[in-house]
């Protein structure tokens, strides 16, 4: 029972890890990254569909990602998706190539780009709490139908602090790289 309780408890804690990374690669750095264009959808034949179901995204240089379109009829709407997205971003179309450059970053992009990834890491300390306190109620309810003993809900809420920790640490660790990550220049 209480290893059922604890191994919920390290999935949901490692899924706000996983939400978090995923949060933090929308934000843009300076570098190109073929995953800043992974939330676009472009209008296709009446359906929203997603930018890489449709394209290959590629870094061309460390400033420019390059998108080839399979199907060359949708490049005007693919740009116009790119355009749409609040990334800021001014693709260039080169025949069947849509070049994306990467504006270098301004100090005042930098700070609210971090102000933003902070909020994000915050989120995920929050998520990997609830999962602690869902958790911990869990033990406390096990403990009042007497199926386990005071020691053994000790013990077990010492264990699941010890993977709170873990996690909150593991984002605080995130949270350091990206941050280091904007403030390259």
């Amino acid at each position: 029972m209480i290893d059922d309780i604890m191994s919920d408890a390290r999935e949901r804690m490692a899924r706000s890890l996983e939400a978090l990374a995923h949060n933090f690669n929308k934000i843009r750095t300076g570098r190109a990254h073929p995953s800043l264009l992974d939330d676009i959808r472009v209008e296709y034949y009446g359906a929203e569909t997603p930018l890489n179901q449709m394209a290959n995204v590629t870094v061309e240089d460390g400033r420019t990602l390059a998108v080839t379109a399979w199907d060359k009829g949708v490049v005007p709407d693919i740009e116009k998706a790119i355009l749409k997205s609040d990334l800021g971003l001014n693709p260039a179309t080169a025949g069947e190539v849509i070049r994306i450059p990467m504006p270098p970053l301004t100090e005042e992009t930098r700070k609210g780009f971090i102000k933003q990834a902070r909020q994000e890491a915050e989120s995920a300390r929050v998520s990997v709490r609830n999962a602690r306190r869902d958790a911990n109620g869990m033990l406390k309810d096990l403990l009042k139908e007497k199926e386990i003993s005071e020691d053994e809900e000790r013990r077990a809420q010492d264990e699941v602090q010890k993977l709170t920790d873990r996690f909150i640490a593991d984002v605080e660790k995130a949270l350091e790289e990206k941050e280091s990550d904007l403030l390259e220049i």
